[in-house]
């Protein structure tokens, strides 16, 4: 029986409780999307416009969540989204999340801007981390990654593509959110009306770019390490860049942040072994399509040829029984699992993780589904 704490049975009982214990500012990075937030609330509007069918009279077995992915078999079709600044959010989240996702058995993927390194998430999975890389401008950087993946035992590279500038998010720019956030007078405020955060932060340290941190000039001020990370990362995934990965990295290769059917069958070119469909949350571009309508023609066109999984706009197992019915073969989530660390602290990881577990497993004996491939058996066309 999976266990989950039953004061929070929903995403958003966590979204409440999180967003009391975080400063301001910390919530609203997690919880913004850029500009007008319009396409944050269509990516999970069009995801729950999905409707299922179900077969009361068929003969089924108790549905099993188990799925196949490059070669592993996870425990559940969804994994942890890469997330950025996470221990600016909640401290030591990245490292809550990815001993969570061991013990669950599913996918964690570490970004390259979050708070813990590719050697402490290496330890903490026994090598078995996903790695989102931000591509670097220089590519002595960018090899110098890859060994460091290679040599903790990495299987799965997750180029991002979908950053060639950062999204413009009113939000962060009131707050004056930097790394770490300045100290206005409101900050410090909100910090000091926030105790657990503040506490749970002075016994893990004040976050940094762990991973980079090896690359960085020592004694950088607030202004200098913006400078930085706006040279370091000002390059943007190419063709002949992502070849080049392709040459250099022998293990399972995805590219995220895919967004139409004509950068998939660049993918399939390249022999990519998945693509993770993202419009990045809805942080990125505002005038985009959903994640789900950019999901049906990628589905028509290169299922069978290509992983295709799914993330931006999920929050609880409905949403992915919805995706997975549509198309999707697994899918990711990056905010839901960080609203339930924030609102939960070191039992947030394996509550959600559950919770997700049990909602899905329901939908799927409600429709009379016993595997999570035949969901799009249900779909409602």
């Amino acid at each position: 029986m999976l266990n989950y704490n039953p004061k929070y049975p929903g995403i958003d009982d966590l979204i409440r409780k999180a967003k009391k214990r975080m400063p301001k500012f910390a919530f609203e990075y997690l919880d913004g999307g850029c500009n007008e937030d319009v396409n944050l609330y269509k990516n999970t509007k069009e995801i729950r416009d999905i409707e299922l069918v179900p077969y009361y009279l068929r003969e089924y077995k108790e549905p099993k969540l188990k799925t196949e992915l490059f070669g592993h078999v996870y425990d559940a079709p969804f994994g942890v989204s890469p997330v950025g600044l996470q221990g600016l959010m909640w401290p030591n989240s990245p490292e809550i999340l990815a001993k969570a996702a061991v013990e669950q058995n599913v996918p964690f993927i570490l970004s390259t801007v979050s708070t813990s390194s590719i050697e402490r998430i290496a330890e903490i999975t026994e090598g078995k981390l996903w790695y989102q890389l931000y591509h670097p401008a220089k590519e002595e950087l960018r090899d110098d990654m890859l060994k460091r993946l290679e040599a903790v035992g990495c299987k799965t590279l997750v180029v991002l593509t979908d950053v060639p500038t950062f999204g413009f998010r009113p939000r962060d720019v009131r707050n004056g959110l930097a790394m770490p956030p300045q100290m206005t007078f409101k900050n410090i405020l909100q910090i000091l009306t926030h105790p657990t955060w503040a506490l749970s932060t002075l016994y893990y340290g004040q976050p940094n770019f762990a991973t980079m941190k090896k690359y960085m000039p020592k004694g950088l001020n607030m202004k200098q390490l913006g400078l930085y990370m706006n040279e370091t990362f000002s390059g943007r995934i190419s063709q002949e860049r992502l070849q080049t990965i392709r040459d250099k990295w022998k293990g399972n290769l995805v590219m995220k942040g895919v967004a139409t059917a004509e950068d998939v069958g660049q993918a399939v070119k390249f022999g990519l072994d998945g693509v993770i469909v993202s419009n990045h949350g809805g942080r990125q571009l505002d005038a985009g399509e959903s994640s789900i309508h950019t999901l049906y023609p990628i589905v028509e066109q290169y299922k069978g040829q290509i992983k295709i999984m799914l993330d931006s706009g999920l929050r609880s197992g409905p949403d992915i029984a919805r995706a997975l019915a549509a198309g999707a073969e697994f899918t990711f989530m990056g905010r839901t699992f960080m609203y339930s660390v924030a609102a939960l602290g070191a039992e947030g990881g394996n509550h959600i993780m559950n919770l997700l577990k049990i909602q899905l497993k329901q939908v799927m004996d409600q429709v009379c589904c016993e595997k999570v491939e035949d969901l799009p058996q249900h779909l409602k066309r």
